[in-house]
């Protein structure tokens, strides 16, 4: 039985609000809070629980987020806020006291680069403190770490080459669209390429390498490179990795436009 509050009122975080809706037994009380209330209004009447509460926050002080915290006192914080405010809202965790979930890692405003350092630096924090903090924990990275996992465990004695594919099979018949935070998004698949092989990470430009693949019940999408943070977090904790990929699927509309 545990209070949680819900950080962010975009796509991810209505998908997030719904399922915890769902779990009323594990999930006794909840709170969504955005920049805008009123995005969170309108999730708490989608969602028919008015015993939802919502509240507006400012994700980049760390100030107003442990008065928040404070007022509410959640036993977990679900961060689908934007990348840029990870670091605030684990700041604010470790003052209160307050377990941490979110689903992408850090990245600076200023620069598209993202990568697990500046979270992994709070770990000694979180360890002494006695709260956990549970980093990735969406699709990919998430599930794709999850059954990673759970290959080395029950299928494999090594795992040496890992390629993670995510393909989109659907067609919402939208000349230019995206999956989740356009900003994000876009930052995402325009900066360099990165790959892990042989001990070291090996750079490429933008959307340099791709070829087609073929999906189970899909059929062949043309893939492209893409650096994804599960691949630095799994060739950290299973070394015997040789080499790991990631590729994603992207229609050649969507490209034009991009």
């Amino acid at each position: 039985m545990a209070k949680v509050l819900i950080i962010g009122a975009g796509g991810v975080g209505t998908v997030a609000a719904f399922k915890v809706a769902q779990n009323s037994e594990v999930f006794t009380e909840i709170m969504i809070a955005s920049r805008t209330r009123s995005k969170c209004d309108a999730i708490v009447k989608a969602i028919g629980n008015p015993n939802i509460k919502t509240a507006a926050v400012d994700a980049d002080s760390v100030e107003a987020l442990v008065a928040l915290f404070n007022e509410f006192k959640p036993e977990i914080v679900i961060n689908v806020a934007l990348p840029y405010q990870d670091l605030t809202i684990m700041e604010a965790c470790l003052q209160c006291g307050v377990n941490y979930l979110d689903t992408a890692n850090y990245e600076p405003k200023d620069e598209a680069h993202f990568e697990y350092s500046w979270q992994w630096a709070y770990h000694d924090r979180f360890k002494e403190a006695g709260l956990t903090a549970i980093l990735g924990c969406g699709f990919d990275p998430g599930v794709s770490g999850v059954y990673t996992a759970y290959a080395a465990k029950h299928y494999f004695d090594e795992i040496h080459y890992l390629d993670i594919v995510d393909c989109n099979a659907g067609n919402h018949h939208k000349a230019f669209a995206t999956n989740f935070n356009p900003e994000i998004n876009i930052r995402e698949i325009t900066q360099k390429g990165r790959y892990y092989e042989d001990g070291k990470w090996v750079e490429t430009g933008a959307l340099e390498i791709h070829k087609p693949l073929t999906y189970p019940n899909i059929g062949p999408r043309e893939s492209y490179l893409l650096f994804h943070e599960e691949l630095e977090s799994l060739t950290k904790n299973y070394p015997t990795i040789k080499r790991a990929r990631f590729w994603m699927t992207f229609g050649q509309e969507y490209l034009t436009h991009l």
